[in-house]
């Protein structure tokens, strides 16, 4: 049986968070709330001190009502003009190094806390000198002047010449090659740890393969077909939600997909066990947002993706257009430590368990070995006939052979080490190369306690 659901309504707080951050709008909305909030304030001060004729400390600007028009007029230029000017300048900057890093430079830059505060700063400034321009004008004491609110203009827009000296240094920092590189690191890292931690944190007991082989075997045979609501990258999943739904219906569900699939519409998007349940799963309002999709990919619960962004920098690096072998070295060296970590840690559990420790959800995690498989593929194809890089290659091998403790997950590094060397073998001609080759791969196969044939 086939049910179809509606469009989602309501998104995770944790999506909720990551939606907030990539953006350019919530921070200088934020920013200009609060330099209206300390207009108010100002305004306020400075309409006492007019009423009451208070004589001003000698550091607050004064000066006549024309003055002040002049001061602020000139500094809302200024501010409005060197945001448009260094933001467009940057975005052609980020343009030409996003043929070099991909894409997705420009959605870092949008995701960058600086670039938002320094956004926010020079419009909250911007909106402050406006909001003072407008409040001078007659009294019943000649005309109304706020110098306070004046002063504090000036004070904010010496603060916003540093944030705009940071700024510059910042993104002079951020689009060189280790630092885009070392940050998409961190970023995995950051994906690794959540999704392992809230792996352990769900579960109320152990994993239990047989019964997760006979909860799949009983839903394949009679279990209810959701279909996906809409077309997109799978962004995030609300698992606690689906748990819920799961043990309010006394029901399982299983996940078809996992974050960083493309749904189309109309496809399965999870089943349901026993079938009866699914026209209540279909009613129920907390599924229409259990899913989140959207036009690209995430890292919040996407770990492969953070692995493809260093393979994209990668093999970019190693096409005739670029032809940077450095690049691809480094990105090597980086995807190395990176599937250290992931060799020690990476152990999700497909099942999700109720507070009484029923299975109710089953999801699909991407396993140790296709991660591995994403890390090496493509950037063995692309290193034909490049020694250099074959060796990196099987010296990053060599690094996570011996960070697992695990013999399972030893063949599929075992693997891609004799594919590599088949390859050199292939492409190689130089003898001393292979010869510094073959070095390496007997160190590989040293550690697998295999013989070189």
């Amino acid at each position: 049986m086939v049910y179809r659901v509606r469009r989602r309504v309501r998104p995770d707080s944790g999506w909720l968070s990551e939606a907030a951050r990539t953006n350019l709008w919530l921070v200088p909305t934020c920013a200009t709330v609060c330099a209206a909030a300390l207009f108010a304030l100002t305004r306020s001060i400075d309409s006492i001190a007019y009423a009451h004729g208070w004589h001003l400390p000698s550091w607050i600007i004064a000066g006549s009502a024309d003055g002040a028009r002049q001061i602020l007029t000139t500094l809302a230029a200024a501010l409005i003009t060197v945001v448009g000017v260094v933001f467009s300048i940057i975005l052609v900057a980020l343009t030409l190094t996003s043929t070099q890093f991909g894409p997705r430079m420009l959605r870092n830059f949008i995701r960058d806390r600086a670039t938002q505060w320094t956004l926010g700063s020079f419009v909250a400034t911007f909106v402050y000198a406006m909001l003072s321009l407008a409040a001078i004008g007659g009294g019943a004491h000649g005309a109304f002047v706020p110098h306070i609110s004046i002063t504090v203009v000036l004070a904010l827009t010496l603060v916003d010449v540093g944030v705009l000296i940071y700024f510059i240094h910042h993104v002079a920092v951020m689009i060189q090659l280790p630092q885009v590189i070392a940050s998409i690191a961190r970023d995995l890292a950051e994906a690794v740890e959540h999704e392992t931690d809230g792996s352990r944190g769900h579960d109320g007991r152990g994993r239990d393969e047989v019964e997760l082989e006979r909860l799949n075997d009983t839903m394949d045979r009679g279990g209810g077909v959701v279909l996906a609501p809409e077309s997109g990258y799978l962004q995030f999943v609300r698992r606690d939600r689906l748990v819920e739904l799961a043990e309010r219906l006394d029901a399982v569900l299983r996940l078809h997909d996992r974050p960083g699939h493309f749904l189309v519409r109309g496809h399965p998007l999870l089943t349901v066990w026993p079938a009866e349940a699914a026209p209540a799963v279909e009613r129920w309002v907390r599924v229409r947002g259990s899913h989140i999709t959207g036009p690209h990919r995430t890292l919040t619960q996407d770990v492969a993706f953070a692995v493809d962004q260093l393979v994209e920098i990668a093999i970019r690096a190693l096409s005739a257009a670029v032809n940077d072998t450095f690049t691809a070295l480094t990105c090597i060296d980086w995807i190395g430590e990176c599937m250290c970590r992931i060799a020690r840690d990476w152990d999700p559990d497909p099942v999700r368990r109720d507070s009484r420790g029923v299975v109710r959800l089953i999801t699909a995690p991407i396993s140790y070995e296709r991660l591995i498989d994403r890390a090496f593929e493509k950037v063995r194809q692309a290193s034909a006939g490049m020694p250099a890089v074959i060796i990196r290659e099987l010296d990053a091998l060599v690094a996570i052979t011996r960070s697992t403790h695990r013999p399972e997950r030893l063949p599929v590094l075992l693997a891609q080490g004799r594919m590599i060397h088949r390859l050199a073998l292939e492409t190689v001609a130089e003898p001393a190369d292979m010869a510094d080759v073959n070095a390496v791969y007997r160190e590989l196969l040293e550690l697998h306690g295999v013989e070189q044939g």
